[in-house]
Order: C-alpha cells, then sequence, then structure tokens
C-alpha cells in the first residue's frame, strides 16, 4: 500500500513563477548551484548571439539580440530551482518569494517611501561610487579594460530607446530580483543571521554584474534592496527599486547634455551637488528608519511560509 504522503503532493501552479520555486530554500551551496546554472545560461547565450550572427544583420542583432540572450541567461537557473522545488515540496517547508508585510504603512505609502529611499540611495552615494572609479580607472591598462566594458555595454544596449527600457529597467529588475533576492536571499535569511544574509547576497548581487565598475554600486543598493526585502518580504518593491535605480539611468542617457555623464557630480555644480548629498543623506535616514517601523514577525525577516494545498 502506498503511504498517503507519496499518493499526495502539494498543488504546484504552473503559470505561478513564485509559487513554482517556493520550496527550493538555498544555502551557500543551493547559491553557488544557481550560480553555476547561471553561467551555462550566459555561455547559452553566447552561442544563440554567434548564431544570429550567421543569419540575421548585424543592425537588428546589435539592437535587439539582448531582449532574447538576456533573459535565456536566467532560464537554466529557473528550471533548476522549479525541479528542486518541486521535489522538496514533497517533505519539506517553502517560503513565499513575495511576502507585504508593510507594518503601519498603507501600500502607495510604502510605494512612495521606497521611490523615495530609490532616489536617496543614489545621490547619498554617488561621491563614493565616484572616488571607486576613479581608483579603478587610474592606471592606463584599467583604464583601457573599462573603455572596452563601456563598448560592450554600448553595443548590448545601443538599440531603440524602448529597447534599450524593456532589456535595462524591466527584465532586469524581474530577472535579476527574482535570482538575488527571491531565490538567494531568501534562502540564506533560513540559514544564517540576517546581516551576514543581506550582506553575502548583495555580494552575489556585484559578482553577476561580471565588472568592477558596477560591482559596487550593485553592492550597496542589493544591501538597501535586501533590507527592504528583509524587512517586508516584498519582491515587488525591491523589483521597484531596481526599476527606478536603472530607469532613471537609461532615461537620462537620451538627453544629449548627459551622454558623457557617469555621476551626478560631473553634471551638477559642485555648491548643488553637495546640497543635494546632505538632502540625499538626511533622506535616506528618513526612508530606514520609516522601514524600522515595520515590526518583524520571525528572526529570519517577514518571508511568509506557503500554505499547504494538498489535493
Amino acid at each position: 500500500m502506498v503511504p498517503p504522503l507519496f499518493k499526495k503532493s502539494r498543488k504546484v501552479n504552473n503559470y505561478d513563477l513564485y509559487a513554482n520555486h517556493a520550496w527550493f530554500v538555498p544555502g551557500v551551496g543551493g547559491m553557488f548551484s544557481l550560480l553555476g546554472w547561471f553561467l551555462i545560461g550566459n555561455l547559452l547565450g553566447s552561442l544563440l548571439l554567434a548564431v544570429c550572427y550567421l543569419f540575421l544583420p548585424k543592425s537588428v542583432i546589435d539592437d535587439y539580440s539582448m531582449l532574447v540572450v538576456y533573459p535565456l541567461s536566467f532560464l537554466p537557473a529557473m528550471v533548476y530551482a522549479a525541479q528542486k522545488s518541486q521535489k522538496n515540496s514533497l517533505f519539506d517547508t517553502g517560503y513565499k518569494l513575495n511576502s507585504s508585510h508593510f507594518g503601519p504603512f498603507k501600500a502607495w505609502q510604502i510605494v512612495v517611501i521606497t521611490v523615495a529611499l530609490t532616489f536617496a540611495t543614489m545621490m547619498s552615494f554617488d561621491y563614493i561610487n565616484y572616488l571607486h572609479f576613479k581608483l579603478t580607472t587610474s592606471t592606463p591598462a584599467m583604464k583601457a579594460f573599462y573603455d572596452q566594458i563601456v563598448e560592450l555595454l554600448g553595443s548590448m544596449t545601443g538599440g531603440p530607446f524602448w529597447s534599450s527600457f524593456l532589456l535595462v529597467a524591466i527584465f532586469a529588475p524581474i530577472f535579476e530580483e527574482w535570482l538575488c533576492r527571491g531565490m538567494v536571499l531568501r534562502g540564506l535569511l533560513t540559514k544564517m543571521k540576517p546581516v551576514w544574509a543581506i550582506v553575502v547576497s548583495a555580494l552575489f548581487f556585484a559578482l553577476i554584474h561580471m565588472n568592477p565598475w558596477q560591482a559596487l554600486n550593485a553592492f550597496i543598493i542589493g544591501v538597501v534592496m535586501g533590507y527592504v526585502y528583509y524587512k517586508t518580504g516584498s519582491l515587488w518593491l525591491t523589483m521597484l527599486i531596481h526599476f527606478v535605480n536603472n530607469g532613471a539611468a537609461v532615461v537620462l542617457s537620451q538627453f544629449s547634455s548627459l551622454e558623457a555623464v557617469d555621476f551626478w557630480i560631473d553634471y551638477f555644480p559642485t555648491g548643488t551637488y553637495i546640497a543635494l548629498s546632505v538632502v540625499g543623506v538626511l533622506l535616506f535616514c528618513a526612508c530606514i528608519l520609516a522601514f524600522r517601523r515595520i515590526p518583524l514577525e520571525q528572526k529570519r525577516g517577514n518571508i511568509d511560509t506557503v500554505t499547504l494545498n494538498i489535493d
């Protein structure tokens, strides 16, 4: 006679990305497994790109290829996580990728605070990122390497505005937040102290950008998004931060007067820049204090367990 446990399994909605991965709760080892599958996805994307060059005009590839290649780089990791989750759903506890713990705030209020936090982070840490850039391009060899990276990134996002915006401001928040907060941070929060889980997931986020010039900014914004996820459990909010941060960069890049500007310090007069930096720091502190008002329901943060749904 087959035990009831093996006759029934939790329902998994094949069209719900979050439900399909809820029972895969990776630790450090699982994080590196996801990284490995992500790198395999990048390899598959590169192979697809090489094939495209054989059959499609170069202008079409330069303008639109990343709209296909970029999502493909995440596909192996997503399939791997779905399979692990399906297997673990028979025995293990699942944790939702997206929860909604907003404490004393209404949904629209937490959205406003989150957007304000994003802009405050951009201004508060601009000078640190600027110093990092100067340090890492201080030698001719590193500057030449940086120019090559910029040229490569430009070739991948140099298409029409709508395709660049779709890739950088829509696709990147959806796929990278699924991986870095929804999978990696959610898993680490169940395995280690929250501060270390946030830091490690932010380092992972910096690593997948695969170049030293984006790494520091990615780490800083990764820590901020990690804290927001820890306090709210909301992947939607971290996607919003990612969207605002990336979307602002894409929109500003469309203005001819800002084409060569990498940092706010390059654009604003000194006095204005200092004033904006001070306002940014004050606003950043105010937003963090607002998130601190959201009570924690468990040590792992406000990440809900999955409600059992057995046939």
